[in-house]
This record gives C-alpha cells, structure tokens and sequence, in this order.
C-alpha cells in the first residue's frame, strides 16, 4: 500500500469483499474467519472471472482493459498453490485408468469425477479435461 501499487491495492482489496460476501453468503458473520480450503475457493473462483473477462475483452478488441485484468490475474495466481502440469496429470490418469479397469466412453464421465476427486485443488479441471480427451482418443 505504502509503495503506490494501485493494480495490487485494487486485488487485495476486491480479495477482501469477495471473502466477506463468501462469510455473508453462508449466514456467517463478517467478523469470522474463512478456513484456507474456502479462502482458496473464492481465490480460485476469481482466477476464473478473471480469466472469462480477458478472453471476452479480447474477443470484443479492448485491449487496454486485457492488460488490467492480466495484472490481477497474476497478482491473484501468487496466492494460489502451483498447480500440476499436463505430464503428471497424465501420471495419475493411467494410474486411476489401471485402478479402475476397462473404462469406456459411456463411462468417462465417472473416470474424470474419480480423478478430479484425487486431484482437488492440485490440478486444473481444463487440463485434466484435455488429459481425459487425449488418452481415450
């Protein structure tokens, strides 16, 4: 705050309210404490708006608010735990696919929720999808 980073005193403070409207929204009072796992969860959930906003920022040719987005999303992704990669996601997807047998393409959909299961919080879901897709294709 004291070194007049507007971009970063914006992020922490919009990180704040999301936390309080998180408190408020499941009937808690402001003044408690969120545990790591939800804080991380609203975290998360706004990498994601963030996200959604430049692709859609892009899309419609506004390059000066692309930016401004892009430097929350990098100040917001510092908070958040390194997520794995593609290869070690696929590590862990041929070792469920050998846990669970034979699964076909009816049966995908209970093999991506098994691995997501496995994979909460550590891995992307976008990149588990793509992982998913290309072993069983």
């Amino acid at each position: 705050m004291r070194a007049k980073d507007e971009v970063k005193l914006r992020t922490i403070r919009g990180v704040v309210a999301a936390l309080t409207n998180e408190l408020v929204a499941t009937k808690r009072t402001p003044q408690e404490m969120l545990p790591d796992e939800e804080v991380l969860t609203v975290i998360r959930r706004m990498v994601k708006q963030r996200k959604d906003s430049i692709d859609q920022f892009e899309k419609g040719g506004r390059q000066d608010l692309v930016e401004g987005e892009k430097a929350e999303l990098n100040i917001l992704e510092a908070y958040l735990p390194k997520m794995m990669s593609r290869e070690e996601i696929k590590k862990l997807a041929l070792a469920k696919k050998s846990e669970l047998g034979e699964v076909d393409k009816a049966k995908l959909g209970v093999f991506i929720g098994a691995l997501m299961k496995d994979l909460k919080g550590k891995a992307d879901g976008a990149d588990v999808k793509a992982v998913v897709d290309e072993l069983f294709n």
